[in-house]
């Protein structure tokens, strides 16, 4: 049975314009594909392995399937070969059991060592001290607290190039995942637990970060900036806000924490413990509510 005129057109079109989208796409406009960070670089390098190994099975597979649709083509005064007594050979069994199984050993081999290499809680290897920052995740908006430095900021991360970021990750409303894409891949942030995610940016610039996990009307707006500093402006943004910004109350991290989308903001000092008060009022009910402090305290007495 022929194809219709309009259907070979349309086919065609439909692969010229695949074609087309696919070389047009460079890895400066795919941004896991355009790493920044030393987390990032790895974890590129396998997946282009990964296709690449991929591909010994897929392009053969597809280029028999071209040919045999050719081959074997509705065509007046055409027959192919017809064999019906052939049903084995031992060639052709070697070649589409041992390849795959090969390439599986191979890409098996690979992801367990590039697995253990990227495990998140590993600290990178730099003679920087690293810079920690702790992560909540709000509905729908994104609160970085600095510990070391006493400020904190809704949806917008800023750190220095080169320098190791301790990301402690939590959430104080359903499950959502922390992901910088041109940094590392994502990690879950999770209510009653602090997740721990080493990144780096090599270089000074500005990225984008997001949360990767569904949670409701306003998801798609809970995207944060990104920005990679030089020590000096880091220092200098550091300042301003220490001088400018208002302070975070708890009564206003409540309100904060309340269901709805928001814009950058800044603060110039956070409730002491709040990131480990976030972490621990979801665990044993006897702890609900209270701060880091108060549950040490009540160790110590026990």
């Amino acid at each position: 049975m022929k194809m219709p005129r309009a259907g070979r057109w349309t086919a065609c079109l439909f692969i010229l314009c695949l074609f087309l989208t696919v070389t047009g796409c460079s890895t400066e406009s795919i941004i896991v594909l355009n790493p920044k960070g030393p987390i990032a670089e790895q974890q590129r390098d396998l997946m282009v392995i990964s296709t690449l190994l991929a591909c010994i099975v897929i392009i053969p597979v597809l280029l028999l399937m071209a040919f045999i649709a050719w081959r074997y083509r509705d065509k007046k005064g055409r027959t192919a070969k017809y064999t019906p007594e052939w049903e084995h050979s031992t060639k052709l069994e070697v070649i589409w059991w041992g390849v795959p199984i090969v390439i599986i050993i191979i890409l098996g081999i690979i992801t367990a060592r590039y697995t253990f290499a990227l495990e998140p809680s590993k600290p990178l290897v730099s003679d920087q001290k690293p810079l920690t920052i702790q992560v909540t995740s709000l509905d729908w908006k994104w609160l970085f607290q600095y510990p070391e430095q006493g400020i904190a900021t809704v949806n917008r991360v800023q750190f220095r190039a080169g320098v190791p970021i301790r990301f402690e990750v939590t959430a104080d409303s359903p499950m959502n995942s922390f992901w910088i894409p041109q940094l590392g891949g994502q990690i879950y942030a999770m209510s009653g637990m602090a997740m721990t995610l080493y990144l780096q940016a090599d270089e000074v610039g500005n990225y984008w970060g997001s949360g990767a996990n569904f949670t409701g009307r306003e998801f798609a707006k809970m995207s944060f900036d990104v920005e990679s500093t030089t020590r000096e402006a880091f220092d200098q943004w550091v300042s301003e806000i220490k001088t400018t910004a208002p302070k975070l109350t708890l009564e206003g991290y409540k309100r904060l924490a309340e269901p709805a989308a928001s814009e950058v903001q800044t603060f110039s000092e956070f409730p002491e413990g709040l990131f480990e008060m976030t972490v621990t009022k979801y665990g044993a009910s006897h702890n609900h509510g209270l701060s880091w402090k108060d549950i040490q305290t009540i160790k110590i007495q026990e």
